[in-house]
């Protein structure tokens, strides 16, 4: 799948694990972002896939920032940081809104767009040595592509003031302890952590998953009312599933669920 230079697939029993294998730390530049954009776009229309693990190349960083150079370079054209940031917002809100859910297995050092990268994911799981943050403060400037809107979101606003205006970096536990990340794992086993939560979710039918990921994500943007209507149409449309009259009638009879994504 794809012949790209930065991105490595591999796909086994409908669980996509994608890396980013940039060395040596993995950092985002312009082909770097272009690659995962195609790459994500390429497993979000396979129907063969039904989630998706995002991790770093070997053992350092799952994404330690963007490169530097280029941040410089586009310092020196019109517009060229507010066109960088539209960038990486695009594809980040694609993954986030996506309908098969997407695991970030945070393998290290976990800074800047990579923590905008994971912070988009549905779901985290952590190395016990992975260092996250949102550094740009100490370069004069802020988090582009998504951070100072997803931080607040997923720990509070004063937390993520902090982080952002000190540049602190925070470890693992720290991260679990905000609610930034579902797990923390020993080192070695990110990756097979995140896959057997992406085989248990695997199991389950896509229908209701993508109506869940939809609920909950537009239903936090906006109010309980509104939310709710989300909700409750999600749930009525899953009426005209040949899963849902699987499930039901599987659970009556005993016996497990054969699933057909339908």
């Amino acid at each position: 799948m794809g012949d790209w230079q930065n991105i490595q697939v591999e796909i086994k029993d409908r669980v996509a694990v994608l890396r980013v294998d940039h060395p040596p730390v993995n950092s985002f530049n312009a082909q770097v972002v272009a690659e995962l954009e195609q790459a994500v776009d390429a497993l979000l229309a396979d129907d063969g896939v039904k989630v998706i693990i995002i991790t770093g190349g070997g053992s350092r960083a799952f994404i330690a920032g963007a490169d530097i150079p280029e941040i410089k370079a586009a310092l020196e054209q019109p517009d060229g940081l507010k066109e960088t940031a539209t960038r990486g917002q695009a594809l980040f809100l694609k993954i986030e809104r996506a309908a098969k859910p997407i695991i970030a297995a945070i393998n290290g050092f976990c800074l800047g767009g990579g923590m905008e990268l994971a912070m988009s994911c549905h779901m985290r799981i952590c190395s016990d040595k992975a260092k996250l943050g949102q550094p740009e403060i100490n370069l004069g400037i802020i988090p582009g592509w998504g951070g100072t809107q997803r931080l607040p979101r997923l720990t509070n606003k004063s937390k993520a003031i902090e982080l952002i205006l000190t540049g602190d970096m925070i470890t693992a536990q720290e991260a679990l302890r905000l609610g930034l990340v579902n797990k923390v794992v020993e080192h070695d086993t990110v990756l097979e952590e995140a896959q057997e939560l992406a085989h248990k979710i695997a199991s389950k039918s896509s229908i209701p998953i993508a109506a869940a990921l939809w609920a909950i994500t537009e239903g936090l943007e906006a109010t309980i009312e509104e939310g709710l209507k989300i909700e409750a149409d999600e749930f009525g449309e899953l009426a005209g599933s040949e899963d849902a009259r699987e499930g039901v009638s599987a659970f009556l009879e005993k016996r497990p669920p054969q699933f057909q994504d339908r």
